[in-house]
C-alpha cells in the first residue's frame, strides 16, 4: 500500500494491484476512512481512497470551492500515480463530484458508481438541507442529528467505533470547520443540470437507502433515468450511510456490476 501526500499536497492510500482501480470519494465533513467496509470486501481489487480538498488531511487554500476544482484535485492526483483508467464510486457529495469528473474525464473512468446521491431536489428538500447549512454555519453542532439521518439507532448502539469516528470527524474545528463550511455551502446549494448529465455515457449504477430522507429513492431512479447507460438499486431499510451500515449488500451490487 502506497500512503503519502502527493506533489499537490492530497493525502490518499492506493493499494495497488494488477487491475483497473476502483477510486472511492467520501462524502462531505468526512474522510477517506469512511471506505473501511469497501477496503476489506475489494482487497483482491486496486483502490484509491484519498482526502478531498479540506477534508482529513488534504489542506484548502481557496476562499470557495467548486466541483471543477474537485475534479482536477482527482485528475491532478491520477496523473501523479501514473492512473490511466478507474472505476469511480462516490457517496453523497462524492458522487457530485464524480458526476463532475465523469462529465469532464469521460475517457479516464471505465464504470460510474453514484451512492446516495442527491438529484432534482423538491422545496422542502431543498429549505431543510439549507437549514442545516445554516445551523452549522452558526456553530450549531449538527454531527448528532446527522448520525440519526445517516444510520439506524440500532446499528449506532451496536457500533461504537464507527459512531466516535463520525462524530469525531463532523466535529471539526477553527480552519478545519471553516473548510467543511465551504464544501458544506456547495452541497446544499448545488443545482443540477439535466444537459450535462445526459452527456456522460459511461455505464453507470446508482443505489441508495429506501429511508434516506436526504437521497432518496426517487432523486436515485430520475437520476439513473437521466443517465444513458445507467441501472438502479434500492438497499431496502438502509438509511445514508448505506456503504457502512448495509455495506455487505453494496458491496455485492459494486462487484456485480464491476464485473459485468
Amino acid at each position: 500500500m502506497l500512503m503519502n501526500f502527493d506533489k499537490n499536497q492530497n493525502y490518499y492510500k492506493f493499494y495497488k494491484r494488477k487491475n483497473i482501480p476502483i477510486v472511492f470519494i467520501h462524502g462531505v465533513g468526512l474522510d477517506h476512512e469512511m471506505w473501511f467496509p469497501q477496503i476489506r470486501s475489494f482487497k483482491n481489487n486496486s483502490i484509491l481512497v484519498y482526502d478531498l480538498l479540506g477534508h482529513g488531511k488534504t489542506p484548502l487554500h481557496k476562499k470557495s470551492v467548486n466541483f471543477d476544482d474537485f475534479s482536477k484535485q482527482l485528475n491532478n492526483l491520477l496523473n501523479n500515480l501514473n492512473i490511466k483508467k478507474i472505476n469511480l464510486v462516490g457517496f453523497s457529495f462524492g458522487s457530485l463530484v464524480a458526476l463532475n469528473f465523469a462529465k469532464k474525464y469521460q475517457k479516464k473512468v471505465n464504470k460510474l458508481v453514484l451512492i446516495s446521491t442527491v438529484f432534482k431536489r423538491d422545496n422542502l428538500e431543498k429549505y431543510n438541507v439549507r437549514e442545516r447549512y445554516k445551523k452549522a454555519k452558526k456553530n450549531i453542532p449538527i454531527s448528532n442529528l446527522a448520525l440519526k439521518r445517516w444510520l439506524s439507532r440500532k446499528f449506532i448502539n451496536n457500533n461504537p467505533k464507527i459512531k466516535k469516528y463520525i462524530l469525531t470527524t463532523l466535529n471539526k474545528k477553527n480552519k478545519d470547520y471553516l473548510n467543511f463550511l465551504k464544501s458544506y455551502k456547495l452541497f446544499s446549494y448545488f443545482k443540477d443540470s439535466t444537459k450535462e448529465i445526459k452527456k456522460i455515457k459511461i455505464p453507470s449504477l446508482v443505489l441508495t437507502g429506501t429511508k434516506d430522507q436526504g437521497s432518496t429513492v426517487k432523486m436515485s431512479q430520475n437520476l439513473s433515468k437521466e443517465l444513458i447507460n445507467s441501472q438502479f438499486f434500492k438497499i431496502t431499510n438502509a438509511k445514508h450511510l448505506c456503504s457502512i451500515e448495509y455495506s455487505s449488500n453494496v458491496n455485492m451490487i459494486i462487484k456485480k456490476f464491476l464485473n459485468t
